[in-house]
């Protein structure tokens, strides 16, 4: 439902902008032919099996854990029982909270994966500009991504607009 409001939206601006041209491009299909996005992808399967790794040795000392005390259970006082329970269980919690900040939302896998690919995206936008402003294109979508805009002219930006129509804008800042 949402491509397709944006799909219609774009209909009815190019309709009513004859003399403006607009493309689209895949940019999945882009990225997996640049050598670099393929150096992008090895190093994060580095490091993701790395901490991959870390997380199953985490995992194998909690069992190791439960293991253990299963063994010795009937040998324990019901206050050494209770202690070594949540000992685990303290460490099978910092392994879960360990789970998150690596993998999680905007975890360090997140972060590492912007930094990496940040560098190539700019490269891609920066070949998409070039060929838009020659091509005199208005805006650039990505097919491969909700038709995401790429790139757009900066003459149709009308966020200063906006901000002081709302009252937000810099009363130093000159909408030109």
């Amino acid at each position: 439902m949402k491509k397709f409001g944006i799909i219609l939206v774009i209909v009815l601006l190019t309709q009513g902008l004859y003399a403006q041209k607009w493309g689209y491009i895949d940019a999945a299909y882009i990225l997996e032919k640049m050598p670099e996005y393929a150096e992008v992808q090895q190093e994060l399967d580095k490091v993701s099996q790395l901490w991959q790794e870390e997380i199953g040795a985490m995992r194998q000392e909690i069992q190791g854990l439960y293991d253990a005390y299963q063994a010795e259970e009937v040998l324990l006082t019901e206050e050494m029982k209770a202690e070594r329970l949540s000992s685990i269980q303290e460490t099978e919690e910092a392994s879960k909270a360990y789970h998150r900040k690596v993998f999680g939302y905007e975890g360090l896998y997140f972060l590492k994966k912007k930094e990496l690919l940040k560098p190539v995206q700019d490269k891609l936008f920066d070949a998409v500009e070039k060929i838009a402003k020659s091509k005199r294109l208005e805006l650039v979508f990505d097919k491969s991504g909700d038709y995401a805009i790429i790139y757009s002219n900066p003459v149709h930006d009308y966020t200063d607009f906006v901000l002081e129509e709302l009252g937000l804008g810099d009363k130093n800042d000159v909408v030109e």
